[in-house]
């Protein structure tokens, strides 16, 4: 493409469109609302699935296996717990006993989850006090718990009749899993009798990684007899992603429409514009102005309506994503300025140059192809 051969196209055709100018803001705003549509819904889809990635958090690098009652399998054995570390290779596993008991503080009592772990800082985080790597005496209380019982680190509880301490207060969870650490306790192995684990909690870096683990205990472990349930939590995130991938889609088709209307209300715009300029069009091929010149002129009138169009509607955009973090405290900002938003801005941006272009294409082609003597007739 020539440059120097599009700046006199340009140049007259925002003569052309000045010369009309309530046309040219009408086709100007249906573009601006189109892309205003497209920029602002695309936006918000991907608020909606970035701040469903916040609240879910890791979940999707857990896996929780639990024995098999449909087999006859009533615990995990250490047999099993090592069958399962042999199979998922470098994630983290972490046994689990659980009982229910009544745990209660100096002046609250409740029924609570009672976990028998030994390496809980593995999978869980304190938000008082320090998680022990270790865990050989005391209790390490969920958040929930804590608050019900308005204990914290240092404080003694009373948990199925013993006195212990509580060593760490749990950051509070963001996530549904089987092991419900907000309303639980946690104390070391040795306060279990049992026989066999009720639970293991396998925990990976990624999302990949675990789905990876899951498959390998199924593949492994369950081999000849089906002795655990795999509960894979990525699973679900993938569900949720999908969801929102969904979603997305299905705002920008919305936003999509508006856009088509802009595209048609063009088309139409351009079309009395070359019915109304027909003998200046004749005058000017007869002159000796020639179809690709023609061609250019109004293809740049075209171009320019959806550029402005979709100018005005980004900037509209950028300020309305502004307004939206400053007068809406529960909206996080970080979500919302996310590098990923950008995407939609520039998707609405192109889509309006391009609606503008691809509108003006047919009447531009219709203009620059007629013979100038039957234009000088008309």
């Amino acid at each position: 493409m020539n440059p120097g051969a599009w700046r006199p196209a340009i140049a007259m055709a925002s003569r052309n469109l000045r010369r009309n100018r309530v046309r040219t803001v009408l086709a100007v705003l249906g573009v601006c609302i189109g892309v205003l549509a497209v920029a602002v819904l695309g936006i918000f889809g991907n608020v909606l699935a970035l701040g469903a990635d916040d609240a879910i958090g890791d979940i999707g690098t857990q896996v929780v296996l639990s024995p098999n009652a449909d087999a006859g399998v009533e615990s995990l054995s250490e047999a099993d717990i090592a069958a399962i570390r042999r199979a998922v290779g470098e994630p983290a596993v972490v046994p689990l006993y659980s009982d229910g008991a009544v745990v209660s503080g100096p002046t609250e009592q409740g029924f609570a989850t009672v976990y028998g772990v030994e390496q809980p800082g593995i999978a869980f985080e304190a938000a008082e006090g320090r998680v022990p790597e270790r865990h050989r005496q005391g209790a390490i209380l969920g958040a929930g718990l804590a608050a019900d019982l308005d204990v914290g680190v240092g404080d003694r509880v009373e948990v199925a009749g013993g006195q212990t301490r509580v060593v760490a207060v749990l950051a509070e969870s963001q996530t549904f899993s089987p092991v419900a650490p907000d309303d639980a306790v946690f104390l070391p192995e040795s306060a279990f009798a049992a026989d066999g684990y009720d639970q293991v909690l396998v925990v990976s870096e990624t999302g990949g990684e675990a789905r990876a683990a899951a498959d390998a205990v199924r593949e492994s472990v369950n081999d000849r007899e089906e002795r655990v349930d795999v509960f894979e939590l990525a699973a679900i995130v993938d569900e949720i992603d999908e969801f929102f991938d969904l979603l997305g889609t299905f705002l920008l088709g919305l936003g999509g429409i508006s856009l088509v209307v802009a595209g048609v209300s063009i088309l139409n715009v351009m079309l009395m514009s070359t019915v109304e300029r027909r003998q200046e069009i004749g005058v000017m091929r007869a002159v000796g102005v020639t179809r690709r010149d023609v061609l250019r002129v109004l293809l740049a009138e075209a171009g320019l309506i959806g550029a402005i169009g979709a100018a005005i509607g980004t900037a509209l955009t950028v300020l309305i994503v502004a307004a939206l973090v400053a007068a809406t405290p529960a909206v996080d900002a970080a979500i919302v300025l996310d590098p990923t938003n950008g995407y939609y801005l520039l998707l609405a941006l192109g889509f309006g140059v391009g609606v503008g272009l691809v509108s003006g294409a047919y009447p531009a082609w219709k203009a620059a192809n007629e013979r100038p003597v039957e234009a000088l007739r008309s």
